[in-house]
């Protein structure tokens, strides 16, 4: 007990001076507080730590304590209304590296109909990533360069940030906690209401925080020890599932996958009338007296214009004063033209059902006429050779992938991946974004047959429809070998992924080095989900290298199991 450390970085959390490492003189100097109490208002110790207190007069049966009146706690539970948790799940941001993990914080329903009027308890660092240098917040996330705070918002307003700004679609899952639990959770969160603690981005982080209240509403839980290495949001929600907490699960999609539902069901013709209406190019009357766009085409580009509107808006292309403007203009014409079919969106495979992050490889296969076995090991997380099941189309991350080889009784590393970051978006009517890709790696991509280090960053453009997406993308890069070696690499890359149970992954790319050489490199796979956690891979890669100055061709065939936990 003694030995113990709070996470709690923040000394007014504390009674004591030594409070943070020392529960024993922490614990004494609360009792003190609680039964000498001299503030009987706000201020007092019971309405400023309503859990502590309430744990302190169960445990040690404490009759009588000092009145006192909570005026602000008791406005904010009566606001809350707390009867149950709700565990919300963003999805990846395809264009935010910081965000591609996803993001996990608490719901607290009331006993309203509506959703939308329940809090939000969020737990983030205090950065403003819209004006810090995505490469300097990385950083200092990984180091504690932040503190972390926790927040209680309408949760309507956490549904406009992710689902609307940032185009993230939203997963709800209901948790079977009771009320006297969350009345717990609720008045814990109170006391942390302004305590800081130092933020993680892989370990103390918003997914360990949310896990933390749910052990606190029901202590027998022991969630955290679950993980080691990293809390990744989307683990916290299979550990969830795992301790069967989970009663019902819901969807609701960004407005970045209606605009694209709008695209599949407005003629193709007619696909540039909502951004033309957005940017006044063309009349509304234009599109209202066109006798050849059918009445139930109007509602679709109409009810699209809005949409986009809204995400021209939250992107800061168009004035709030224009916003209003229009906004008004294009709804009062929707309504003129009476009800029609409402669009029926596709619920998406469920993040709980995907692979697990940690994967277990092994293989064999055949280069250059000899038998090579293979064995690797990955913590963290997803790359596109894999099953998107549960995923977000076109996005990967990679930590500390290493694979290994035997062949000519020798063992060798066919690849330690430090990072690796794909973010292939496709380009649509309404999305112009731009796809990008990040690696800092040992690999044997180089022209000679040793594993180098590389470090390379990349952007090009993605294009697709429903059975899969195309890319091409100029990776500008340089190797350690005696010295550094730069090179320009174009790629050419086609993924098929209509079906979820297999996928095919093709890329062809041409290097270009500053010593003068040029190099071809062919990687194709097959890849089949046999189930959740364990998948089926054929791969086939094809480099040219120099030997001695000579060009030589090096193919591989191989086999691989995965495995993920």
């Amino acid at each position: 007990m003694d030995n113990s450390v709070s996470e709690i970085d923040d000394t007014r959390f504390f009674f004591a001076n030594d409070g943070k490492s020392n529960p024993r003189s922490e614990l004494k100097s609360t009792l003190h507080s609680i039964l000498n109490e001299t503030n009987f208002d706000d201020n007092a110790t019971a309405c400023l730590f309503p859990a502590r207190t309430r744990w302190l007069k169960k445990q040690l049966n404490i009759q009588n304590l000092p009145q006192v009146t909570c005026t602000e706690y008791q406005k904010v539970l009566k606001r809350l209304d707390p009867t149950s948790i709700t565990m919300v799940f963003p999805s990846a941001h395809i264009n935010s590296p910081a965000s591609m993990f996803g993001h996990t914080f608490l719901r607290i329903n009331s006993s309203y109909n509506s959703k939308l009027l329940s809090y939000a308890i969020n737990y983030a660092a205090d950065a403003n990533t819209d004006t810090e240098n995505g490469v300097i917040f990385a950083i200092k996330g990984l180091i504690g360069g932040y503190f972390g705070r926790y927040s209680l918002l309408p949760y309507y307003d956490k549904l406009k940030e992710y689902r609307d700004t940032e185009q993230r679609d939203i997963w709800e899952y209901d948790l079977n906690f009771n009320e006297e639990e969350v009345l717990l959770m609720v008045e814990h969160i109170w006391e942390l209401n302004s305590a800081n603690s130092r933020y993680y981005f892989f370990t103390e982080n918003c997914s360990y925080n949310m896990l933390w209240l749910l052990e606190v509403a029901r202590p027998s839980l022991e969630l955290r020890e679950k993980f080691n290495l990293a809390v990744i949001p989307l683990e916290t929600i299979h550990i969830l599932k795992e301790e069967n907490l989970i009663t019902k699960d819901y969807f609701r999609p960004s407005k970045r996958s209606i605009l694209l539902k709008y695209e599949d069901i407005i003629e193709k013709k007619y696909l540039y009338l909502p951004r033309a209406l957005v940017n006044s190019s063309i009349e509304i009357k234009t599109l209202l007296q066109d006798n050849k766009i059918s009445l139930q085409q109007k509602m679709y580009i109409l009810e699209a214009t809005i949409e986009f509107l809204e995400y021209s808006f939250t992107k800061a292309k168009v004035s709030k004063e224009k916003y209003l403007a229009l906004f008004h203009e294009f709804s009062k014409q929707r309504a003129s033209l009476g009800v029609g079919k409402r669009i029926a969106l596709q619920t998406p495979s469920n993040p709980i059902e995907s692979h697990r992050s940690i994967k277990v490889s092994t293989g064999f296969g055949v280069r250059e006429n000899k038998k090579i076995l293979f064995l690797g090991l990955r913590p963290a997380y997803h790359d596109l050779e894999e099953s998107s099941f549960g995923f977000l189309r076109g996005t990967q991350i990679e930590f500390l992938d290493v694979s290994l080889s035997y062949i000519d009784n020798s063992l060798q590393v066919e690849n330690a991946t430090i990072l690796s970051i794909k973010s292939l978006a496709q380009r649509s009517e309404f999305f112009d974004v731009f796809s990008w890709r990040t690696k800092f790696a040992f690999d044997r991509n180089y022209i000679n047959d040793n594993a180098n280090f590389i470090a390379s960053i990349g952007g090009g453009f993605s294009w697709g429809n429903e059975f899969g997406y195309v890319y091409t993308l100029a990776d500008p890069m340089f190797y350690i070998e005696d010295s550094f070696i730069s090179a320009l690499g174009v790629s050419f890359g086609v993924i098929i992924d209509k079906y979820n149970y297999m996928n095919t992954n093709i890329e062809l790319t041409s290097r270009y080095y500053d010593n003068g050489k040029q190099q071809y490199i062919a990687e194709i796979s097959q890849n089949f989900r046999i189930e959740q956690n364990l998948q089926l891979q054929f791969n086939y890669d094809y480099k040219e290298q120099y030997i001695l100055n000579d060009k030589k061709k090096e193919e591989t065939l191989k086999v691989v199991l995965n495995y993920y936990f």
